[in-house]
């Protein structure tokens, strides 16, 4: 079996091919995007950070250790 090797220039074009008919967002897209995700991690890392105290409480309860 003949393994077929592409040049790289026509690689290349057909990359430039490919990335033309990529639909590209806007920039106010992309702020909004952006916003949003560090939004949504903030509460992840909130929520996440409330669980953790509520289970260290509860093992330090449970257990009669610590504070």
């Amino acid at each position: 079996m003949a393994s077929k090797t592409t040049n790289p220039f026509v690689f290349l074009q057909q990359v430039r091919t490919e990335t033309s008919k990529v639909t590209w967002p806007s920039r106010r897209e992309t702020m909004i995007s952006t916003v949003m995700v560090l939004g949504f991690a903030f509460l992840a890392a909130i929520f996440f950070f409330a669980a953790d105290q509520v289970m260290a409480f509860a093992v330090e309860l449970i257990l009669g250790i610590g504070r």
